[in-house]
């Protein structure tokens, strides 16, 4: 009779999180996966605009060039904002994913290359900046972390409630709330997110607020 084949590792290390989604325990031991909120990215699209012209024929598009220098662009699918520049440099911000972000990008040089402007290329595409957010389910003695860590921490809770947490690698900037909630900002791709996460959750877990018990009624008499 021959031997049941093993299991591949890949499907001995799944489990599901909170959403049904199989969560690949190899890359993301602590099993919590941070979701990604909003991706920045940049495109040049190589030659002048005037941005005055765009506005009025764009649609979805403000500017007030006394306020901002970019005209600003909204669509719906992915549902993202572009800050446009005269030189023609042009900032993507709302995107969900780098896909999002690159697809959205692509839709704004199109719309502005059907306004007139034929010359209008699409160079230098690059992600700047992808935050991410998660909840590790457990409160967290902000103070202690603080103090622990003072290298990395700034804590003032009279100014912001979260502590702030700048982590050298990867180069992460995280946002600590006493709640559990995580924000994870700075990073270029997905991965830093990921990898910073996995590198503080530990840390977080030596520093969980102990739920005090609730005291038992007093004995009737």
């Amino acid at each position: 009779m021959a031997e049941p084949s093993p299991a591949l590792p890949s499907q001995t290390a799944m489990v599901l999180d909170e959403g049904s989604q199989p969560v690949d325990l190899i890359k993301h031991p602590s099993g919590i996966v941070p979701v990604l909120q909003n991706i920045v990215s940049t495109v040049n699209m190589d030659c002048r605009l005037d941005l005055k012209e765009i506005a009025l024929r764009a649609r979805n598009a403000e500017y007030n060039p006394k306020r901002f220098a970019a005209v600003i662009i909204r669509i719906r699918e992915p549902k993202t904002t572009a800050l446009v520049f005269a030189s023609g440099k042009m900032v993507c911000t709302g995107a969900k994913s780098e896909e999002q972000s690159r697809l959205a990008a692509r839709k704004y040089a199109r719309i502005i290359q059907k306004l007139g402007n034929d010359q209008v290329k699409f160079k230098d595409f690059k992600i700047q900046n992808i935050v991410g957010s998660c909840d590790v389910r457990f409160p967290i003695r902000l103070e202690g972390l603080q103090i622990a860590h003072q290298q990395f921490c700034s804590y003032e809770p009279e100014l912001f409630p979260g502590l702030i947490y700048r982590m050298k690698q990867p180069k992460i900037v995280l946002l600590i709330f006493v709640s559990g909630k995580i924000v994870l900002t700075g990073a270029k791709v997905r991965d830093e997110i990921y990898q910073a996460f996995e590198n503080i959750y530990p840390v977080l877990n030596l520093y969980r607020k102990i739920q005090a018990e609730p005291l038992p009624p007093p004995p009737e008499t």
